[in-house]
């Protein structure tokens, strides 16, 4: 996920904790979480099934639970698609000890475990919007073991 705007409201944050840059270049981590933690078309989505994000393991579990109604959308699939990845890193970083944002080079928002690995996961949401598969609340639990 490429967002240039980024770039100019970096440079107007100092560093923080919680999200590094390939580059390595002091960021706005903490701003940066925010911004990746919106998810607002999924969010909306959520809602109107009567489940609450909260940020929580549990919340990942209530939405592998929703009907997939998106599916019938093809202009809305991806966009689900992308804010469920970064929904899904949103809740491995506030509660997976040492997890952490990761933008590689080309702006393409990743997570990073503790022991390095780095998971892209706009593409696990994509592919669980797509086919429901893999699961998000299942996904969690393999990083959250690492």
């Amino acid at each position: 996920m490429n967002i240039p705007f980024l770039d100019g409201w970096r440079k107007r944050h100092g560093p923080a904790h919680g999200v590094a840059l390939a580059d390595g270049a002091d960021r706005d981590p903490e701003g940066l979480a925010e911004l990746l933690s919106e998810c607002e078309l999924l969010r909306d989505q959520a809602q109107s099934a009567g489940v609450a994000l909260d940020d929580t393991p549990a919340s990942l579990e209530a939405l592998d639970q929703l009907q997939p109604r998106w599916r019938d959308d093809p202009e809305l699939l991806p966009w689900l698609g992308n804010d469920a990845g970064l929904y899904l890193g949103t809740v491995v970083v506030r509660t997976v000890p040492g997890a952490g944002w990761w933008i590689w080079p080309n702006g393409q928002p990743v997570v990073r475990l503790a022991n390095g690995r780095e998971i892209d996961v706009v593409e696990a949401g994509q592919a669980w919007a797509a086919d429901g598969a893999p699961e998000l609340s299942q996904l969690y639990a393999e990083l959250a073991e690492n």
